[in-house]
């Protein structure tokens, strides 16, 4: 699909508070992906308090399959809601999963054929001013291997020092390859302020907690049920 066809980054709202569609989904998804995998979370206890800016905040994670915005909303609060960016050229051609996201919300679109889309940071500043907190992956693409990241974008720390809210990193451990009751960690760092800080400052503080956050990667023994399916299930 060609980039004019992409939906603009501001074809769905943005807010603190969880819509009904959006706790009905989370009620209905995320007891199924307990269910099939075994979630661990670690550090909840670093996420923001309410506050300034109503809690808002930007969670950034290492990216290694179709699996990791789902352990993210897992792991997050539902209240403020988070807002995921990412590129929509391949879902909106899945027309199924497309009206899903459409009733749901909680998306913001990246043409990434759009560098320095002034639209697209407006909007992601109005979900922070508004209470509501921004869930992205800055590496841009799946990693190569578990325990490792590569160079991070700097849009989260555009956004973090124009808005002034913390930056949440968080670890994905054991998503890249995908079986039956596999464990799947996911370690929440402590927050980082971009309070007197630029954005070449608050990337490299968000790449270093990250690197200090993922664990060294052992796979689990035992069968592995499902694998390929579970895998590249999406």
């Amino acid at each position: 699909m060609p980039a004019a066809g992409l939906p603009p980054a501001d074809l769905l709202p943005v807010q603190r508070e969880a819509t009904a569609a959006y706790r009905a989904a989370r009620a209905i998804l995320l007891p199924i992906f307990r269910a099939v995998f075994r979630l661990r979370v670690e550090g909840r206890e670093n996420l923001p308090r309410v506050g300034a800016h109503g809690g808002a905040y930007i969670a950034i994670a290492n990216h290694l399959n179709w699996l990791d915005p789902f352990v993210l909303l897992y792991a997050l609060p539902v209240v403020p809601r988070v807002h995921f960016l990412g590129n929509p050229e391949g879902l909106v051609t899945h027309r199924f999963q497309w009206r899903v996201v459409r009733s749901v919300g909680g998306y913001i679109a990246v043409d990434q054929a759009r560098h320095g889309d002034q639209t697209l940071y407006h909007y992601v500043d109005l979900c922070l001013r508004r209470g509501g907190a921004v869930g992205l992956f800055p590496e841009g693409h799946y990693g190569d291997r578990e325990g490792a990241i590569q160079d991070f974008h700097s849009g989260f720390a555009h956004f973090a020092v124009d808005n002034q809210v913390p930056v949440m990193p968080v670890a994905l451990s054991g998503t890249q390859d995908l079986w039956l009751r596999k464990t799947v960690r996911i370690i929440i760092g402590s927050p980082i302020s971009p309070e007197g800080k630029d954005v070449d400052t608050v990337m490299a503080e968000a790449r270093a907690a990250m690197s200090a956050l993922l664990p060294v990667y052992e796979a689990p023994a035992g069968p592995r049920l499902l694998r390929k399916r579970l895998t590249h299930l999406l």
